[in-house]
């Protein structure tokens, strides 16, 4: 009962922010609430509030994915002992997403940013075993980094007398704090050296891992850098799309070496991340802002897809003991489908109207021959792993094929949710593009570099249907050292926590040669030292005897006779 109450509540909200958004985006309306919590002598605690079309926008969305995916657990979530306590954590995180959507103050930007960090902590080790715990653990520590990055900027406007950003962006852009809040953003949204976290926290329910890949944690950091893109020194860019594009290029060749279901979601979602950092690097937050809109619908029904599928293999997680689930259940199929094709591009579905509009961008603002290879062979890649993971589930034969698993009344609540999951899927990229950018783009391609997009689109199809043919050819090409190394997921985990233990090494050995060393001995303990032996050498002059008592007041009343 209580799934139905937050869903529909959620649902409710989710239409009057969409409808506000409309209003404020046709009227170019913004809404800047401060209210008064407390008053102390000369200090006045206040909470700020920004209510503009994107806010409203993204906080509509959030809370439509978060309704259907609550939906979605009251049949996912029926066995579990502790299924209140799992609606509650999801609550809180759905609220601490919000309040950073909001927040036009870095103080409140950090409770809502913080409150994500703990949450999802608690729903990562939700199974509590060994693994659970092992996950937890590396996506909160690296979590951490972005909250220090967020904390040390609170501390550096302190010079510009408040704390609400847009008051920042009247001064000049200060480098130091610009390069914070991208090391914080590249944090939360995963971007290499802090990839490994994303594919590890899929130790969550996959109910979590829909909420968290499609709208909410993964998404903060690029929400983040769309609101300080403006106060952000456009030098920094350059360094942010070169560590976007490697992400997504190392994040598409590792799914396609994985065979974990959600994992390779996870790795999807991890190249999708790579792909809106890098237009919002070449200076389009409004495209990297539609993408993130986009993406959220088909990603979240992409996990609640996969949710199905586990309980109907029985628990298993692995592709290559599925296969023909269209027998079992050819509606469930058709969604996933649907969804892996609006992840490619396929034209007219919700994720073409904005990559195809990325890729056109990128065409435009062309910034060296590495960066266009390497966003087409990305786009390619894509194809290829979606593709390999729609043979896997739909066309190889399964290992073991449970009879009778599924029927009409068995599911039918998480079928009903992911309904109007798809309906989004299918229509929310061209309502988007009607109503978001009715002012339309101007771009002056030639008819090649215009289809590019669409023949990497197919050379993945054709690569991948060439791979899967040749079968004996694949598991030799895997077996190549480079292709291992490339391709393997644990390179994203030993290159997180090889970075982990520089940082850790650097500031022990900061800490022992520095704050206990040279600075020890030249600081606090250096003068106590000094003190110490001026002291006991005066002591000792005046214990000594009297002689030398009344000399020093002889030499006293010379010099003030003196001077």
């Amino acid at each position: 009962m209580m799934y139905y109450i937050y869903g529909s509540w959620l649902l409710i909200l989710s239409i009057i922010s969409f409808t506000f958004a409309l209003k404020f985006l046709l009227l170019d309306m913004v809404v800047f609430i401060e209210y008064e919590i407390m008053s102390l002598l000369s200090m006045n605690i206040e909470m700020s509030i920004l209510l503009d079309w994107m806010s409203l926008l993204f906080m509509s969305f959030v809370m439509f994915i978060s309704s259907m995916i609550i939906f979605y657990c009251n049949e996912y979530m029926e066995f579990d002992k502790f299924n209140t306590r799992f609606v509650n954590l999801v609550m809180l995180f759905v609220l601490s997403m919000i309040l950073l959507i909001i927040s036009p103050n870095l103080i409140s930007i950090l409770l809502g940013w913080d409150g994500l960090g703990l949450v999802s902590y608690c729903l990562v080790i939700y199974y509590q075993n060994f693994k659970s715990y092992n996950a937890g653990m590396i996506t909160v520590l690296s979590n951490r980094i972005g909250d220090v990055g967020i904390l040390l900027s609170i501390g550096l406007m302190v010079q510009y007398g408040s704390w609400n950003f847009f008051y920042y962006f009247m001064f000049n852009k200060n480098l130091m704090m610009g390069l914070l809040i991208i090391v914080a953003a590249m944090t939360k949204s995963a971007q290499i050296p802090f990839s490994a976290w994303l594919p590890e926290a899929m130790a969550a329910p996959t109910p979590v891992s829909s909420l968290v890949h499609s709208s909410t944690l993964v998404t903060a950091g690029v929400f983040l850098l769309i609101r300080f893109s403006e106060g952000i020194n456009s030098d920094l860019f350059y360094f942010l799309l070169l560590i976007s594009l490697i992400t997504m290029f190392m994040a598409g060749l590792s799914a396609n070496f994985e065979n974990d279901l959600k994992k390779i979601i996870a790795l999807s979602t991890l190249s999708q991340l790579g792909l809106m950092m890098s237009i919002l690097a070449l200076g389009s937050k409004e495209l990297a802002f539609f993408h993130l809109l986009s993406h959220a619908m088909f990603k979240a029904l992409l996990f609640m897809c996969a949710g199905v599928m586990i309980h109907l293999n029985m628990d298993f997680q692995d592709i290559r003991f599925m296969g023909s689930l269209v027998k079992m259940n050819p509606l469930l199929i058709s969604y996933f489908i649907l969804s892996n094709l609006a992840l490619c591009g396929i034209p007219f579905l919700s994720g073409f109207y904005s990559k195809d509009l990325i890729s056109e961008i990128f065409s435009m603002k062309l910034g060296g021959i590495f960066i266009y290879v390497i966003f087409y062979l990305s786009i390619g890649l894509t194809v290829i792993y979606t593709l390999r993971l729609v043979y896997f589930v739909l066309i190889n034969e399964s290992v073991f094929l449970v009879n009778n698993m599924f029927n009409d009344s068995k599911y039918i609540v998480m079928m009903k949710s992911m309904l109007g999951m798809i309906l989004m899927v299918v229509l929310m990229g061209s309502l988007l593009s009607w109503i978001y950018f009715w002012v339309p783009y101007f771009i002056y391609l030639s008819f090649i570099m215009k289809l590019m997009t669409f023949t990497m689109i197919l050379l993945g199809m054709l690569l991948g249907f060439l791979i899967f043919m040749l079968k004996n050819f694949y598991k030799y090409t895997v077996n190549l050292m480079v292709i291992v190394f490339l391709g393997k997921l644990e390179n994203l985990l030993y290159l997180s926590l090889s970075f982990n233990w520089f940082m850790n090494k650097s500031s022990k050995n900061i800490f022992l040669k520095m704050e206990q060393g040279w600075l020890e001995y030249l600081g606090s303990q250096g003068l106590f030292m000094s003190f110490s032996w001026f002291s006991i050498k005066l002591q000792s002059l005046i214990k000594e005897n009297l002689k030398n008592l009344l000399m020093i007041c002889v030499l006293m009343i010379i010099l003030l006779i003196v001077f």
